[in-house]
């Protein structure tokens, strides 16, 4: 089943169902973006930052951080409008793997499929195991894993 809401609403734990996928809109990855995450983690390293050592390397050019793939696909999932409502507390990042590089220029997007619920022993919340996909240049698979997020079950009246 695939679900992708026109409008944000008010989701819980109650909402989401096993084979549910989410998609999110592109976001076009660019320089800025790469010198920004470099100048805020403090990670220099050329295969980020120096175009002239890597145009003859192994990717033919710099690349994005990994991790700010990772944030990028953390944004995008906010947008859905489905998570942020009932979010508790994000439990998680497992099996992350990166497959391909994102370059500047790159246009990525994500998948989110939901691969478990259940409830927590307070009733009050919920847990969401959740695969992410980000699929960058050619809609290749760049990066992927697991990020499972607890979330409020609807009040009881």
């Amino acid at each position: 089943m695939t679900t992708n809401p026109k409008m944000p609403t008010d989701w819980y734990f109650e909402d989401f169902a096993e084979g549910q996928v989410f998609r999110t809109q592109g976001r076009t990855i660019t320089e800025a973006d790469l010198v920004t995450f470099a100048g805020w983690s403090w990670d220099t390293n050329p295969v980020h930052t120096d175009a002239v050592s890597t145009a003859e390397g192994r990717f033919g050019g710099p690349i994005a951080h990994g991790m700010l793939g990772l944030s990028v696909l953390l944004g995008l999932a906010s947008r859905v409008g489905v998570f942020d409502g009932c979010s508790e507390a994000l439990l998680g990042i497992d099996g992350w793997r990166f497959h391909l590089p994102i370059r500047a220029g790159d246009t990525v997007r994500a998948e989110i499929t939901i691969t478990g619920t259940r409830l927590t022993s307070s009733g009050e919340t919920g847990v969401l195991e959740r695969r992410f996909e980000l699929f960058g240049a050619d809609d290749q698979l760049v990066q992927s894993g697991r990020i499972d997020l607890m979330v409020s079950c609807r009040p009881r009246a």
